[in-house]
C-alpha cells in the first residue's frame, strides 16, 4: 500500500536530532514556557520574516486568539473562503462573529478576490485569507480592498508553511496583520502532536495574544483579559526547531513530486491542480478533481494507493451551521463533490510516485 502520508518514514529522516531534542527537554526538567519555545518562536519569526511569533496549542487556537485580541463586537463580520476547512469558520463563530462566505477561484481553490467587495458591509471588520492546499493567495486586490474599507487581514496559514506570495515575494504569515499556523503532524512543518503559532509585526497585538494564550495573564496570577490556556510544550518546540531547518528542502521535494504528477498524469477524466509559479505553492496537498471521484477513489484503493478527500462536506452544509444551509455556493459544492488528494510527501520514493501516475493513467 502506498500510504497517503507515512509519518513514521517522514520523521525517521530527523530521528537522531529529534531524539536529542526530546532528551534535552527531559534533562532540563522544564516542560512549558521555556527556552525551547522561545528558541523556536525566534527561528520561525525569522523564517517568516515577521517581528513576532507566539506559540500556541494548535492552529484553530491561533485563529481564535487573533480574532479575540481585536475586540470586535458581537455579530461583526469576517469574510472567509467558502471552501476552507471548517476550522477557519469555527474561529469566527467561536468569537460570536458572523462568517461571510465567499466562493473560491475554481482554478486555484483560494478565495476569489473579485467576489469579495460585494460582500463587504458596514459590519465587516476583516478578511480571512486561507492559503489552501499550500498555495499562497494572490494578495494584490485584497490589499486594495483592505485599505479602502479599513479592514484587518487575517491569514490562515495552516497548510502553507514556507509558501511565497507572488505580489510581495514575502512568505505567508507576513502578508497580513496576523497569521495563524498549525503544526499538526501531517503539515509541511509538523510536530509529534498538536501545536500552532501566530505571526505578526504588530508589537501590541503580539503582547496581547501572548497574554490571552496564557489565561489572559502577562504576570502570573494577574489577569488582564479573559483568556485561554493555549500553549506549545517544550518537547514539541524542540521537535519543530529540528524540522524547521529542513522545511525549504522538504517543500522542494514536494514541488518535484507535484511537477512530476502534473507532467505525467494524462487522463481526460482527471483535472489537475494549477500553480501560479514554483515558489508560491508548497503542495501540502496535491488535489485532483474528477466527476467520478468516488469511483476513482475505490479504484485507487483496490490498487493499493491510499487517498483522502479534502473535504467531503462544504462548511455551509455541515450540521453545526444550520444558519448557513440556505446559501447557494455552487463552486464550493462542486469542489467538495469532485476533489481527491493523492499521496505527496518528502518521504515518498520515486518508484511510488511513478506507480501512482501509472495507475491513474490506466483508469
Amino acid at each position: 500500500m502506498i500510504k497517503f502520508l507515512d509519518l513514521f518514514e517522514l520523521n525517521q529522516t530527523y530521528r537522531k536530532e529529534i531524539d536529542e531534542a526530546i532528551s534535552r527537554v527531559l534533562d532540563s526538567g522544564w516542560y512549558l514556557l521555556g527556552k525551547e519555545v522561545q528558541n523556536f518562536e525566534k527561528k520561525f519569526a525569522d523564517f517568516c520574516g515577521t517581528k513576532h511569533c507566539v506559540a500556541c496549542a494548535n492552529g484553530l487556537d491561533g485563529l481564535r486568539l487573533i480574532i479575540k485580541a481585536y475586540d470586535f463586537k458581537e455579530n461583526d463580520e469576517i469574510i472567509v473562503p467558502a471552501n476552507t476547512y471548517i476550522a477557519s469558520i469555527l474561529a469566527i463563530s467561536d468569537n460570536a462573529l458572523k462568517p461571510v462566505l465567499v466562493e473560491p477561484d475554481i482554478n486555484t481553490y483560494n478565495i476569489n478576490p473579485d467576489l469579495i467587495e460585494e460582500k463587504i458591509t458596514p459590519n465587516t471588520k476583516a478578511i480571512m485569507v486561507v492559503h489552501l492546499y499550500g498555495q499562497a493567495v494572490d494578495m494584490g486586490k485584497i490589499y486594495t480592498l483592505a485599505q479602502k474599507y479599513k479592514l484587518k487581514i487575517i491569514e490562515d496559514c495552516a497548510q502553507a508553511h514556507g509558501a511565497i506570495e507572488l505580489y510581495t515575494q514575502k512568505r505567508v504569515g507576513n502578508l497580513g496583520d496576523a497569521g495563524a499556523f498549525s503544526f499538526y503532524p501531517g503539515k509541511n512543518l509538523g510536530c509529534l502532536g498538536d501545536g500552532g503559532c501566530i505571526t505578526t509585526n504588530d508589537d501590541n497585538l503580539a503582547q496581547k495574544i501572548r497574554a490571552l494564550a496564557n489565561y489572559g495573564s502577562h504576570i502570573k496570577y494577574q489577569n488582564l483579559y479573559k483568556g485561554l490556556n493555549s500553549r506549545l510544550d517544550e518537547i514539541q518546540a524542540g521537535v519543530l526547531s529540528v524540522k524547521l531547518k529542513y522545511l525549504d528542502e522538504d517543500n522542494q521535494k514536494r514541488r518535484e513530486i507535484a511537477n512530476f504528477y502534473r507532467t505525467h498524469i494524462n487522463n481526460p477524466k482527471i483535472i489537475l491542480p494549477q500553480s501560479q509559479d514554483d515558489k508560491s505553492h508548497v503542495w501540502h496537498l496535491f488535489v485532483i478533481r474528477s466527476k467520478q471521484r468516488d469511483e476513482l477513489q475505490k479504484y485507487l484503493e483496490k490498487n493499493q494507493i491510499q487517498t483522502i478527500i479534502h473535504y467531503p462536506i462544504p462548511p455551509h452544509k455541515q450540521e453545526c451551521y444550520p444558519e448557513l444551509h440556505h446559501l447557494n455556493l455552487h463552486i464550493s459544492e462542486q469542489i467538495h463533490e469532485e476533489v481527491l488528494s493523492l499521496p505527496i510527501s518528502p518521504a515518498m520514493q520515486d518508484t511510488q510516485v511513478k506507480k501512482v501516475v501509472e495507475i491513474l493513467n490506466a483508469w
